[in-house]
């Protein structure tokens, strides 16, 4: 590799850290005002699970046409042209929210497409960048994820703390959003890495969708998906409901939640370099679990923050290790990890909805026990991740 092609390459890796960055950033800097949002709107747990379902809606929807459109435009074009509407679609919610649901919900059904577009592209590009390194670094590139929704959620618990409205606090978090990630993508590289490939190569999504360990990866994600969602979208709420903290101590958990997320996945690739996916992610949806249990459980606050602690370290690997394990064949990844991802985006299609009617029920605490369920069952099917034979640890 010349210099020119590694100093461009390094300009690249920069670029996707800094789109996935941006994208943690707007996503806490919503979630993180949920309890405001719904406070205002007057909802109850299971109104603002299915006021939350559009989000998913949305997602799921553009997943299907993500492939398309990064194989016609690229995915700098979709990835720039996203988070502007992105940007757009959550300042909607920042001053629609004053105004009523139907406003807020159709500006999170876009807010659901941009976000699954974006992501499905910018993992296409990070794919890329990691077969050009020659490295495992995609958990990283997820962990960068997990970088921009700590500080998101920081911000937006100092926020609260201070008063800053929600729209003021949001609609900045977009403009600053947009104008990160727009001149970032520039950077990315060509898409295509495989020229040797023809494309009775390169399975269609139909046929991937009948191959029995896609569609097992496939259910793992979403295991582990909803394990994330969960936490993302009912921490600070439970806390609040729950456990009795005030709203910024909600919010504090919520972004301690993400930041042993962020751990696990800068600190993952060493782990699963040395000992393999299969035991590595074992271990970790033990820990998720005992996590989530006690955090249900818990008697007293700082017990339940020790709980959101682990389940967020439990919940770390499951979807970065996913898209890898699906993307092991390069020739046949992008069906692959399309089918995958259609699949685990499931898991925030039906899981706000399951643990708002839940959480009108039972409370939101234990409504989260749901999770717990599908942490046993990942169990069961992290065989079906291990790296392919001759290929070492990974």
């Amino acid at each position: 590799m010349s210099t020119v092609e590694k100093t461009s390459l390094r300009a690249s890796t920069r670029s996707v850290y800094v789109t996935f960055i941006f994208l943690g950033v707007a996503m806490a800097s919503f979630a993180a005002r949920i309890p405001q949002i719904r406070d205002q709107l007057g909802l109850t747990p299971s109104q603002l699970g299915l006021m939350l379902l559009a989000i998913a809606a949305g997602s799921v929807t553009s997943l299907p046409l993500a492939g398309h459109l990064v194989g016609r435009f690229g995915s700098r074009a979709v990835v720039g042209t996203f988070a502007v509407v992105l940007g757009s679609a959550l300042a909607a919610v920042a001053i629609g929210y004053t105004y009523g649901v139907i406003p807020v919900v159709v500006a999170l059904y876009l807010y659901g497409f941009a976000t699954g577009a974006w992501d499905v592209a910018m993992n296409v590009q990070a794919a890329v960048v990691e077969r050009r390194l020659g490295r495992s670094i995609m958990s990283r590139f997820h962990a960068g994820y997990s970088v921009g929704t700590v500080a998101g959620a920081l911000i937006g618990a100092g926020a609260v703390k201070i008063g800053i409205s929600v729209t003021v606090h949001v609609v900045i978090a977009c403009v600053l959003v947009v104008a990160a990630v727009v001149p970032a993508v520039r950077w990315y590289v060509t898409d295509d890495v495989d020229d040797t490939s023809t494309p009775a190569d390169k399975p269609s999504a139909l046929t991937a969708w009948t191959e029995p360990r896609t569609l097992l990866i496939g259910v793992f994600v979403l295991a582990f998906a909803l394990t994330e969602g969960a936490g993302i979208d009912w921490i600070s709420i439970a806390l609040i409901d729950d456990h009795g903290t005030a709203a910024s101590t909600g919010t504090l958990g919520f972004a301690l939640f993400l930041a042993a997320m962020t751990v696990g996945r800068w600190y993952g690739p060493n782990l699963l370099d040395r000992y393999g996916r299969v035991p590595v992610l074992r271990i970790l949806a033990v820990t998720g679990l005992a996590g989530l249990l006690v955090f249900v459980f818990g008697p007293t606050v700082p017990i339940v923050f020790a709980g959101a602690l682990l389940w967020g370290l439990g919940a770390s690997l499951g979807f970065p290790v996913g898209m890898s394990a699906a993307a092991d064949d390069p020739v046949k990844a992008p069906a692959r990890v399309g089918v995958v991802a259609s699949i685990g985006y499931c898991a925030f299609l039906g899981g706000p909805p399951l643990i708002g009617f839940l959480g009108d029920h039972v409370t939101v605490s234990k409504g989260l026990l749901a999770v717990a369920m599908l942490l046993v069952l990942s169990l069961a099917l992290t065989p079906a991740l291990r790296e392919p034979s001759g290929s070492g640890s990974r």
